[in-house]
């Protein structure tokens, strides 16, 4: 499998971060935060403070729902924030010109509560893309990239990714034994294939940028390799912009440079920006919807039966898996600009939001009293938001979706007696509040 080639990366003199070990995890203290280097908490008892562990995403979910559409968190580092929680209420504020992406909207960064080394300021404060802009500046960046992305690009993914997945595939069969991880075989690598090849990115990156994005997503990044993470990430991102201006190719990073409106092209930071956006998302997200998919299908053997009969379509698992077990827990993060009435509480000027969308999906005014059970047959199963709305909607929606539409069905047609090799409350959840994400997935492959 070969992405496209380009120089390596540069610094010798740089150390390399050291990656948590993933079996200390469940020996740490659920629901504690130990992370130093952010400001300190001042938050009140009623508060709901997110599980850096994330123990028990569903009982969280459930506790921010119960709060109602506006819940007050505190997030991983003692940082308060507001949270919407509710289908109707979380669609409004997606489009509320008073929520804007720019930081220094905030009251907690005016008056230098966030520090620098806070394990999520990469997630608050990323730079300038089409992500971190409104307005006309968004619509500037966003139509420059529609450019690049074009729904036919998509498209012409489907034969890379099925050749992917079948070569993938034979080698979860290969596996020695009954039992394989297959988020490690097959969940993971699929999603950063398609990117790698999709971005331009030279295959000999993709392990040190597993190692990086595992530390950016993370909770529990010790507070000194917070920087160096995001300076080595931009770094990666800057050198393969660098190199596909002098070597343009057949790829989203070629395209980006080249594209254009009445003469207004995309600056190098704005490149780099928006490299680094599409890389982490267009793979942490997709793992989890195939990983995600997996887990309810294995622990909902009814609905399993449905699709393998042919009796409802893979794309009813895959909207029905992004409804209700999102790959995104939470989205940071959107600052008020002046007060904002929410339900029966008020969104102060100056404060912050974050989407809860694992809250949102099972919300029963949207998805009525079954709204927490996984039905494939569900007639709602498209109003989930779980890409966004609004102007700032993923616009790698489409490719998530056509990778699981392809990854699923052939995975079950390779293995249709593929099930969980450990019970689903044995599953690892990763200290993420971001992603829906587990260390990895034991699986049994049948006869």
């Amino acid at each position: 499998m070969t992405a496209a080639t380009e120089p390596t990366a540069s610094d010798p003199n740089a150390a390399a971060p050291t990656v948590p070990d993933p079996a200390s995890a469940p020996d740490q203290k659920p629901g504690t935060d130990p992370v130093p280097g952010t400001c300190p908490a001042a938050s009140s008892p009623d508060r709901i403070h997110l599980d850096p562990f994330v123990s028990d995403l569903d009982a969280e979910s459930a506790a921010l729902r119960a709060a109602g559409p506006l819940a007050a968190v505190t997030l991983p580092g003692g940082v308060d924030v507001w949270a919407v929680t509710h289908h109707a209420e979380a669609k409004k504020l997606l489009t509320d010109p008073r929520l804007v992406k720019d930081i220094t909207v905030w009251g907690a960064w005016q008056r230098g509560e966030i520090a620098p080394d806070w394990p999520l300021i990469g997630l608050a404060n990323p730079p300038r893309s089409m992500l971190t802009v409104d307005g006309a500046d968004h619509r500037r960046l966003r139509t420059l990239v529609a450019q690049a992305l074009t729904p036919r690009r998509v498209e012409h993914m489907r034969e890379r990714i099925t050749e992917l997945t079948g070569s993938l595939l034979d080698e979860v069969a290969a596996a020695p034994g009954d039992t394989v991880d297959l988020k490690a075989l097959f969940a993971y690598p699929l999603p950063m294939y398609v990117i790698a090849d999709l971005m331009g990115l030279a295959e000999e990156r993709l392990p040190r940028l597993k190692e990086l994005f595992e530390k950016f997503f993370s909770t529990q990044t010790p507070p000194e390799e917070v920087v160096a993470t995001l300076t080595e990430l931009a770094a990666i991102m800057t050198e393969t912009v660098a190199h596909k201006r002098e070597n343009p190719g057949d790829d989203l990073t070629s395209a980006l440079i080249l594209a254009s409106e009445n003469g207004d092209r995309l600056t190098d930071e704005e490149i780099v920006s928006t490299l680094q956006l599409m890389v982490a998302a267009g793979h942490e997200t997709t793992i989890s919807l195939i990983v995600n998919a997996v887990v309810n299908l294995s622990t909902h053997p009814e609905q399993r039966a449905l699709v393998l009969s042919g009796k409802a379509d893979w794309s009813a698992v895959i909207e029905e898996t992004l409804r209700w077990s999102t790959p995104t827990s939470h989205v940071l993060i959107r600052f008020a600009t002046e007060d904002v009435p929410v339900g029966d509480k008020v969104l102060p000027a100056g404060d912050a939001l974050i989407v809860s969308y694992a809250a949102i999906g099972r919300d029963e005014q949207a998805h009525g009293p079954t709204a927490g059970d996984f039905d494939i047959t569900r007639e709602s199963a498209n109003r989930h938001i779980s890409f966004g709305h609004g102007p700032h909607v993923c616009p790698g929606a489409a490719l998530s979706r056509l990778e699981a539409g392809v990854a699923l069905p052939a995975l079950y047609a390779r293995f249709p007696d593929l099930d969980l090799a450990v019970p689903a409350t044995e599953l690892r959840n990763k200290p993420v509040v971001t992603q829906n994400d587990l260390y990895e997935l034991p699986v049994r492959l049948g006869t």
